[in-house]
C-alpha cells in the first residue's frame, strides 16, 4: 500500500495538463477563481478512474480511430487552454480572457487528458496489494488517490495564485503567463510525440 500511495504521489505531482493547467490558471486568475476549475477537473479524474476500472477505457482506447479522436481533441483543447493562460490580463492581446475556465472546463480536459487515462491505468491494473479482496483494494485505492490529489492540485494553484498575488507589473505578469503557456505547449509537443512512438511500434 505504501508503493502505491508513493507511486501516486509521483506520477500526480509531475506536470502535466491538469497540473500545468492549475498552476497557469492560479498566476493568471488567483485562488478563489481556479478553485471551480479544480473542482472539474477533480470530479473528471475520478470519472476517468471509474471508466478505468470498468474496462470501458480499455474497450474504447482499442479502437484507432477513437484513440486518434481524442488525441486530436486533447491537444486542441490543450492549445486553448495555453492561450487563455497566455492572455489572461493582457491588453495587448486580441483574445483577453476576462474569466478562467471552471467546473465544466476542468471536466472537459480530464476527459480527453491522456495522461489521466495512463496514471489510472497504472494505478488501478498494477500495485496489487489486496489481491484476494478486490473491492477493498480498488475503494481503498479511490480513497488514496483522491487523498493525494486533492492537497497536490491545491498547491500548485496556491503556487500560481501566490504570482498572482504578488501584484507584479503588468509586463512581468504578461511574461509569467506566457511561460505556463509555454509549458502547456510543451506538454502537446510531447504528446505528439508519445503518440507518434506508439503508431509505429511493432
Amino acid at each position: 500500500m505504501l508503493n502505491f500511495a508513493l507511486a501516486v504521489f509521483f506520477l500526480i505531482i509531475t506536470p502535466g495538463p491538469g497540473v500545468l493547467s492549475t498552476a497557469g490558471l492560479g498566476a493568471a486568475y488567483g485562488f478563489r477563481p481556479g478553485l471551480a476549475y479544480v473542482l472539474g477537473l477533480f470530479i473528471g479524474t475520478n470519472l476517468v478512474a471509474l471508466a478505468v476500472i470498468s474496462g470501458v477505457a480499455a474497450i474504447v482506447l482499442s479502437v484507432p480511430v477513437v484513440r486518434t479522436v481524442l488525441m486530436v481533441a486533447s491537444i486542441a483543447y490543450l492549445l486553448y487552454l495555453a492561450a487563455r493562460i497566455a492572455f489572461a490580463g493582457s491588453k495587448i492581446a486580441f483574445i483577453e480572457a476576462k474569466a478562467p475556465p471552471a467546473v465544466l472546463s476542468g471536466i472537459l480536459l480530464q476527459a480527453i487528458n491522456p495522461k489521466a487515462y495512463a496514471v489510472n491505468t497504472t494505478l488501478f491494473a498494477g500495485f496489487p496489494y489486496a489481491p484476494d479482496n478486490i473491492m477493498f483494494e480498488t475503494v481503498s485505492k479511490l480513497i488514496i488517490v483522491n487523498t493525494i490529489w486533492i492537497p497536490i492540485h491545491l498547491g500548485w494553484l496556491l503556487a500560481g495564485a501566490t504570482l498572482h498575488r504578488l501584484n507584479l507589473p503588468d509586463t512581468t505578469q504578461r511574461r509569467i503567463n506566457y511561460v505556463m503557456a509555454a509549458s502547456m505547449l510543451a506538454v502537446v509537443v510531447l504528446a505528439i510525440f508519445a503518440a507518434g512512438d506508439a503508431a509505429n511500434a511493432p
